[in-house]
């Protein structure tokens, strides 16, 4: 898809309305009920295009009419026959899709090959911005993946998605998912129950995550047999993990020797996912993460790759972004 660019600034003495060309599309489409579908209960995806590309929607019969700036009537114009392709394709689209395909469009510097996607049993994931592109296209050519970034940038349900996408297609045998179980330290022993117990709780957003892509059978199914595994930082020592999709997630509060006991245990035909977040380290004061120790020593080594996501990359709500960035601009 061709990037499109953002408005001219306006020079001295001009008026707001004479920043840009104003212009009037009317996009027809073939089928109401695809139409429908792709507009949302009560035209919702029509109000999320107006807020994001600051335009006017309105929709009648099998027609809708955009009005607003040149520029982004027809970035709307191109967002709403690709996800009408996807609707008349059978697809289920939401205002995710929306606002990852808006992302896309609007930044500078487009992938050519567009959006990256992700494909399991239960359903597509499309990266929401130019920066998961980049993310799932490195979990395609690396065995080693640091996601580094706030939270609700997508980084932990991205690989988890990845995870069950290759073991559904047998190119790994198992999923390990792990964790530093209790902020810098992992004390499990007061907590009541068994292994999988004690750090269920801990280990949610990945669970979630892990229900949201598989059908919750076969995740059931599967941690009974140890084909998904569930595996604290700390019972990780002296393990070689082969054939097998690994994440450690919440990376930010290993130890150096945490980290790199961890990376070491990559075996033969296993890929592994570190995500974390560096701005809520919960180490000792004056105790360095070492998930920021081992993205400094490993940058540049071959079959590594770092991908760093911002504030604009959070796709939780508009709200999550806008607190990231305040306090972004603290540091």
């Amino acid at each position: 898809m061709a990037a499109f660019r953002g408005n001219p600034v306006a020079g001295p003495g001009r008026s707001p309305k004479a920043q840009v060309a104003s212009k009037r599309l009317v996009v027809p489409f073939e089928d109401n009920r695809h139409l429908t579908r792709l507009l949302g209960e009560y035209d919702s995806h029509l109000a999320l295009m107006e807020d994001r590309l600051g335009i006017e929607a309105h929709a009648h019969g099998n027609v809708v009419t955009l009005s607003g700036p040149e520029a982004e009537c027809d970035l709307a114009r191109v967002v709403l026959e690709e996800l009408y392709g996807r609707v008349a394709a059978g697809d289920a689209i939401g205002a995710g899709d929306f606002d990852g395909l808006i992302r896309h469009a609007r930044e500078e510097s487009v992938p050519g090959d567009g959006q990256a996607q992700i494909t399991t049993r239960r359903r597509v994931v499309k990266a929401r911005t130019p920066t998961q592109s980049t993310y799932i296209r490195a979990l395609d050519k690396s065995d080693l993946v640091f996601g580094i970034g706030p939270a609700g940038t997508g980084k932990t349900y991205i690989a988890v998605a990845y995870a069950a996408h290759c073991l559904e297609r047998g190119i790994v045998e198992r999923i390990i998912l792990s964790r530093p179980a209790v902020e810098a330290g992992e004390r499990l022993g007061f907590l009541p129950g068994d292994m999988r117990e004690k750090v269920d709780p801990y280990l949610r957003p990945l669970y979630d995550a892990l229900y949201d892509v598989l059908p919750p059978e076969k995740v059931e199914k599967d941690l009974e047999t140890g084909v998904i595994e569930i595996a604290p930082l700390a019972f990780m020592r002296g393990r070689t993990l082969a054939n097998a999709f690994v994440i450690l997630d919440e990376a930010q509060n290993t130890t150096s020797m945490q980290m790199k006991m961890f990376l070491t245990r990559l075996g033969e035909n296993s890929k592994m996912v570190v995500t974390g977040d560096p701005s809520q380290i919960d180490l000792p004061f004056g105790m360095k993460s070492g998930l920021e120790e081992a993205t400094s020593l490993l940058d540049g080594v071959k079959g590594i790759e770092t991908i760093r996501f911002t504030g604009k990359d959070v796709v939780r709500r508009d709200l999550v972004a806008r607190i990231v960035e305040a306090y972004d601009r603290q540091k």
